[in-house]
């Protein structure tokens, strides 16, 4: 891959404390040299009311009514904000479920962690996301994002009486079920680099340091283009604004606590462990196979970052009946999925129109995973 070539200079290194410590120093310096501005944190397109703070998240509020079941949006904790939910008008995902008939709408919107943030670990953000279902009502439909997607699944499965139903797009759930770039960077390198590059953070992953690496930006005008899947002419002077706000908001990233990092990168990359047994969440043993949720896989059939069968390989890891499965397949890659103006428009209308169903009602193979025919074939 592209990404590790430079790398190469770290193999000169004498010792495995040396070639970690050589790696990760490579990768922050060559992410965003110290001498670089933070971007400004971005805007939320859509107007919002905080409805609950805590150290760890927001809980954002777009409702339109009071009426009907709470959906809570699992956005991301990774290495962009929650804001990829709701970019700007035509590429808002909470705009889009709004549209499509979602009354009750919240995101959590995870913080940046500060340097007192450094020790929490995944179940500290479990913990945190049982608060907000707490404080809506109790039981929700919860629809988690890529990396938002695993903890998600892992709250369902630690509290399923709480999540009515559940729907997940582009997130890695079973590692092994497939190959994809994070993976591969994982598998390619020693837990030492991943220590090192915590070190280097004082005790945090420090998104601005590290963001080329794992995520190289679409900075030109015609991978933004397709990318949002805009109408725009890639000439006007209304893409070029558009275009100037993506790379403004890819530019913001947020820190992640050590701890929390390392438990991701160990638990669920290099073990498998959420897939194949054997993760503890809150004193839990976590058993997919007692989970009964209704499920909405979404993946991205040209995901650069977590292979789809990475999600769809969830079907046989649970005790949902088939016929409450439904697994879609959008022709885009990553970012895409959450921000692409077909998708937000064409799929994300049917796991809204899904999610106000009533349990029960789902028909028998409903698996549309050639859905990629429609609507047209793009590649953002």
């Amino acid at each position: 891959m592209s990404h590790f070539a430079f790398l190469w200079p770290a193999l000169a290194a004498a010792s495995a404390s040396e070639f970690a410590a050589a790696v990760a120093k490579q990768w922050a310096d060559f992410a965003a040299p110290d001498h670089q501005k933070p971007a400004g944190e971005p805007h939320w397109a859509t107007p919002n009311s905080i409805a609950l703070e805590l150290s760890t998240v927001r809980l954002r509020d777009f409702s339109t009514a009071r009426k009907g079941h709470p959906t809570l949006l699992c956005a991301p904790f990774a290495l962009h904000g929650a804001t990829v939910t709701d970019f700007t008008p035509g590429h808002s995902l909470v705009a889009a479920l709004r549209a499509a008939g979602l009354h009750r709408l919240f995101v959590a919107d995870w913080r940046s962690a500060t340097p007192e943030m450094r020790y929490l670990a995944i179940d500290d953000y479990l913990a945190a996301l049982n608060v907000l279902v707490d404080e809506l009502g109790g039981s929700v439909d919860l629809v988690g994002l890529c990396q938002g997607g695993w903890l998600s699944l892992l709250y369902a499965a630690r509290f399923p009486d709480k999540v009515r139903k559940l729907a997940i797009a582009g997130a890695p759930i079973d590692i092994a079920a497939a190959p994809s770039a994070l993976s591969a960077i994982v598998n390619a390198n020693p837990l030492a680099v991943f220590r090192e590059l915590v070190r280097l953070g004082d005790g945090r992953v420090l998104g601005r340091r590290v963001l080329q690496f794992w995520a190289p930006p679409a900075q030109e005008n015609a991978d933004i283009h397709r990318l949002l899947q805009t109408r725009l002419p890639v000439e006007s002077a209304e893409f070029a604004a558009l275009a100037d706000a993506f790379r403004c908001w890819h530019a913001w990233t947020v820190d992640l606590p050590g701890v929390y990092y390392l438990e991701v990168i160990e638990k669920l990359y290099r073990h498998n462990a959420l897939a194949g047994g054997g993760f503890v969440a809150l004193g839990q043993t976590i058993d997919l196979k007692r989970l009964k949720t209704p499920l909405y896989l979404l993946a991205a059939r040209d995901d650069e970052l977590v292979s789809p069968p990475q999600l769809y390989g969830l079907e046989r890891l649970v005790d949902t009946p088939a016929d409450h499965i439904v697994t879609v397949m959008a022709p885009c890659r990553h970012l895409g999925l959450f921000m692409g103006g077909d998708i937000l428009k064409e799929h994300w209308l049917g796991v809204a129109q899904w999610l106000g169903q009533p349990i029960g009602t789902s028909k028998a193979g409903n698996t549309t995973r050639l859905r990629t025919s429609k609507p047209p074939e793009v590649t953002p």
